[in-house]
């Protein structure tokens, strides 16, 4: 059964890039930023109060299970 928020296919390239910057992290002053602000209310991304978007650990799950179709 699904039980996850859908994310729409901008938010999961955004989720993706947001991997792919690693600890370094995106800043909020991007094209994306509308994505990275519903990453961070659904608890996948952190920090836009820091000027930098980063991965939190449920982010990297979800990238895991969405982007990389590995299993839990």
């Amino acid at each position: 059964m699904w039980n996850e928020p859908y994310l729409e296919s901008c938010c999961r390239s955004a989720l993706h890039r947001l991997k792919l910057s690693g600890q370094a992290g995106r800043p909020v002053a991007v094209p994306d930023a509308p994505c990275l602000r519903r990453l961070e209310g659904m608890g996948l991304a952190s920090g836009g109060t820091t000027n930098r978007y980063t991965l939190t650990e449920q982010g990297r799950a979800r990238h895991r299970t969405e982007i990389l179709k590995q299993p839990t």
